[in-house]
């Protein structure tokens, strides 16, 4: 009699997880208030938004736009990056932290992945710089900082930008500082997904008041602060963000610290939990994140300890059985077919002066963590109970138990 649940058999959990967003009557008193005053552009909810994000990343200034890739594109501008310019990058991330590069004309150089974080390899970053090398761009991968200390190092020993992807990683510190403040820009999005959400939207966050009147002169038409509506001064465009959205993400900052707290809580007890499954490693343990997002909850699976089945069939167990459980990223940025579509040009324009075959990259930790050890659980699912989070633990025992019902003939 077959047990798993992708056979026939009773999955361990029927009833759903915490739904997302959380939203309450504070949420739609603020859509209210902005419909009812007539000011459904740009205004005072905004205004207070960028403020007060930009204080809790301990950033001086913000600027809310349309999105977090909005908010790459703008910041690389805003630093000058253009034609010909290399920025080094990690290939584990979503498209937009690499297509954000090639929109201005700068070339994506993609570097390895440490194995145990997932996050951008600061040894290989250092091997990366050439001669054309004009920024990093790290990636806090689901919500954990990457290595801020060697990143800042590196850039500052070889005079580079750094452009911080916190798309994931609000209110994430690295030794007591947040993320997004360490660099020149710090990117966030705000996409239906998040931690905290207004279904669409970003900031970038800045110490450097320089930095910030040019990104807020490019998502802003070109105008600058004070001067007049018709003058434009930089190449800008609009994205800007509404009203009804500034207003959401006030009502949603209310609540991130405690719904921190609760997945950082969550995610510490599966930690415990599956790190006693053999073929089961939770990412590493390191001090000096002094505060996780956990907007992904990833894991490493082996396969050669569930009797060879494949990641992908893994997953598929566990999702039978219940559990919201992702295969990630499928498979490393530079294999990304949209990349054809920038063949020409940037990658092998005469500005650049040679040209990069991202078909001969090969990066085997990256590669290892998309096609046969990364797993993810999303963050709302870290909003639930601790007997919720003994299901996962249930589901997957239930699956290694019985893990010869899912070798094929």
């Amino acid at each position: 009699m077959v047990k798993l649940a992708l056979k026939g058999g009773k999955p361990v959990r029927e009833k759903p997880f915490p739904k997302w967003p959380v939203f309450d009557e504070k949420e739609l008193n603020a859509l209210k208030m902005v419909l009812e005053s007539g000011v459904w552009g740009t205004g005072q909810n905004v205004k207070q938004f960028e403020e007060r994000f930009a204080e809790y990343q301990n950033a001086k200034y913000g600027v809310t736009v349309t999105s977090g890739t909005t908010a790459l594109e703008i910041s690389l501008r805003a630093c000058g990056i253009g034609c010909g310019d290399e920025v080094i990058t990690t290939p584990y991330t979503f498209m937009a932290t690499a297509t954000s590069i090639l929109y201005v004309n700068a070339i994506p150089v993609f570097v390895d992945i440490e194995p145990d974080t997932y996050n951008i390899d600061p040894d290989k970053v250092e091997e990366a710089i050439t001669e054309k090398t004009k920024a990093i761009l790290p990636v806090h991968i689901g919500g954990r900082p990457a290595n801020m200390s060697e990143i800042m190092r590196i850039a500052e020993k070889n005079n580079l930008h750094v452009i911080e992807d916190a798309c994931q990683a609000w209110g994430s510190e690295w030794m007591g500082k947040r993320v997004g403040s360490f660099g020149d820009l710090g990117c966030f999005s705000f996409y239906s997904s998040k931690n905290m959400t207004s279904g669409e939207g970003g900031i970038i966050v800045t110490n450097d008041y320089e930095l910030y009147v040019k990104a807020w002169s490019l998502h802003n038409c070109g105008r600058l602060p004070g001067k007049a509506w018709y003058e434009h001064y930089l190449p800008g465009t609009n994205y800007r963000m509404t009203e009804f959205q500034a207003a959401i993400l006030l009502v949603q900052l209310e609540r991130l610290d405690e719904h921190t707290k609760k997945r950082a809580e969550n995610a510490e007890y599966l930690n415990s939990k599956l790190s006693k499954i053999d073929g089961l490693k939770p990412l590493k343990k390191d001090d000096r994140i002094t505060r996780h997002a956990w907007h992904l909850y990833i894991f490493r699976y082996d396969p050669d300890a569930f009797a060879g089945v494949s990641k992908n069939d893994f997953a598929n167990a566990i999702r039978a059985e219940g559990i919201p459980v992702s295969v990630g990223y499928s498979k490393p940025l530079y294999k990304e077919p949209y990349l054809e579509y920038f063949k020409k040009c940037p990658l092998s324009c005469p500005n650049y002066g040679k040209a990069i075959d991202y078909s001969k990259v090969q990066l085997p930790e990256v590669e290892k963590a998309c096609y046969t050890e990364g797993l993810w659980i999303p963050q709302n699912v870290l909003l639930g109970s601790k007997e919720d989070m003994d299901d996962i633990v249930a589901a997957i025992e239930k699956i290694k138990t019985n893990i010869d019902e899912l070798k094929h003939d």
